[in-house]
């Protein structure tokens, strides 16, 4: 910075004119508002200034700056380039603005650049990222000319809307293919919610030759590892990720830590979580909380919380959600009520319905069901599944016949063809003795055609991850699954005669 200075000095003693250069330089430090004073003292600015300064406002966050500067530079009759629209398509996506965004569309249109491939490839992800996909479609559409990119980006549009087939289907068409298109399937997969999907294109872009996933790759499939429980897929991407140096990235370091802490490695956890040190960020802290909460750690998780606090790391709304799992998978009622009242008192975190969930379950679990169901009633959103859900399994835990029925006539319209709800109150009528309840839910449900869908196991083995219903013959290898079965139940028969045979010898 000094060294720009005294350039400055120079050529303002000296009369020479080295604006654009020192300009260039104090926007690569960068000091955004000295660049600025030089630009402003520029009686007729280029468009090559103009598109620069428009960049570095972008790509530093200061978005209606660079709008500012583009209506600046329309008044004083600069024309923009494709380089300035390019630049101004990002500015709008990440300023969510439609209106600005269709705008310059037009202006785009109008200057002619419609058909440079870079600026267009802007202006279909600038669509795709403020949702109009039809927008983003259609340009990609009318272009004849369209590279990798282009692809990427109207293919991370479609996923991003959460139209994962429409993603697929032009994944297909691609002529060509790079690390940055098979990490667009594989975050879109995870973050829809389609782990099993996301997996299974991990693996099948790990057969490409010519790409090799990176560390946006890595921390995109860990999180489906994580959901799956596949432990041993992602062991083996831990270990590539460190081979690589992508271990140093955060957001792979914390994806890590989520997969060993969700898939119940709670003691590998804790070292990738000492590991990450004085880099850990919320999201390192509430992986460890959570994950202790859920596989029975309730008082570490709680002692965990309280670290945070001492080193000033203030909660969020997620670290709440791992405390009060903690409480209920620890029967820590009082703890629990303490921590829920203390999220808009102590840290101005209005609950969500996720937390209100947490706390009808604790309640529920430890008997005190009157008082779920008035927190139910309290509650400023409507009730959802989930929360009616936690209350009629605690009314079956507890024989509530009358809150249970509260419970099952909401489920019953929010979720009408879920049959796990009617064999539910089933039961809880046939616990208490009320046979007359238990006819009538048969009826209903033989009525509505309601059938309890049949349940599956999951298995991790090479890699991949096995679905199991009862008597299930799909499997391509069920024959020599069968074989296997037979084998050991017989070993297991034999086993038990055995036993018998020397027990009735003992007895004599």
């Amino acid at each position: 910075m000094n060294q720009v200075k005294q350039i400055h000095a120079y050529t303002l003693r000296n009369g020479i004119d080295h604006a654009k250069t020192l300009i260039v330089s104090l926007l690569q430090i960068p000091n955004l508002s000295y660049a600025q004073k030089l630009f402003d003292l520029i009686p007729k600015p280029t468009v090559f200034l103009y598109s620069k300064l428009i960049q570095a406002y972008s790509c530093h966050g200061q978005y209606y700056r660079s709008v500012f500067l583009y209506s600046q530079m329309c008044l004083q009759g600069c024309p923009p380039n494709q380089h300035t629209f390019t630049f101004l398509f990002a500015t709008c996506a990440s300023l969510s603005s439609r209106r600005h965004g269709q705008m310059l569309h037009a202006h785009f249109v109008k200057s002619g650049f419609e058909y440079d491939v870079f600026a267009s490839t802007a202006l279909v992800d600038m669509y795709a990222k403020l949702g109009m996909l039809a927008s983003a479609r259609q340009k990609f559409d009318e272009l004849e000319v369209r590279d990798i990119p282009t692809w990427n980006s109207i293919i991370a549009g479609y996923a991003r809307s959460g139209d994962m087939d429409g993603a697929l289907e032009l994944f297909g068409l691609m002529p060509y293919r790079n690390v940055v298109s098979w990490t667009a399937m594989i975050s879109g997969y995870s973050q829809n919610g389609q782990y099993a999907k996301a997996l299974r294109m991990f693996l099948r872009m790990e057969k490409e030759k010519d790409v090799r996933p990176n560390e946006v790759t890595i921390a995109s499939v860990l999180p489906a590892c994580a959901n799956l429980g596949a432990l041993e897929v992602g062991e083996r991407i831990e270990a590539y990720a460190r081979k690589n140096g992508y271990f140093k990235n955060l957001y792979v370091s914390n994806a890590v830590l989520e997969m060993y802490a969700r898939c119940g490695k709670i003691d590998v956890a804790w070292h990738v979580f000492y590991e990450i040190g004085r880099c850990r960020t919320l999201c390192s802290w509430n992986s460890m909380i959570t994950g202790l909460a859920v596989h029975g750690k309730c008082n570490q998780a709680l002692e965990l919380y309280d670290q945070m606090l001492r080193e000033g790391i203030a909660p969020d709304d997620v670290t709440f959600v791992g405390l009060l799992l903690a409480c209920t998978h620890g029967g820590f009622i009082i703890k629990g009520r303490q921590l829920f009242g203390s999220m808009e008192k102590s840290f101005r975190i209005t609950p969500k319905l996720e937390h209100y969930g947490c706390m009808i379950d604790l309640l529920g679990r430890s008997g005190e069901l009157q008082e779920a169901y008035n927190l139910i009633r309290s509650m400023p959103m409507k009730p959802d599944c989930v929360i009616w859900g936690a209350l009629l399994g605690a009314c079956s835990f507890h024989g509530n016949v009358e809150l249970a029925e509260i419970a099952a006539e909401s489920l019953f319209e929010l979720e009408p063809w879920n049959p796990g709800n009617y064999v539910i109150l089933s039961n809880i009528y046939a616990s208490a003795g009320r046979w007359a309840g238990v006819s009538k839910l048969r009826k209903l449900m033989k009525g509505g055609q309601i059938t309890k869908a049949a349940g599956y196991s999951s298995i991790e083995e090479g890699g991949q991850i096995h679905n199991f219903i009862v008597d299930d013959r799909s499997h391509p290898k069920s024959y020599e699954i069968y074989a296997l079965l037979d084998g050991v139940y017989t070993k297991m028969k034999l086993q038990r005669n055995a036993t018998d045979c020397e027990s009735e010898l003992e007895e004599q």
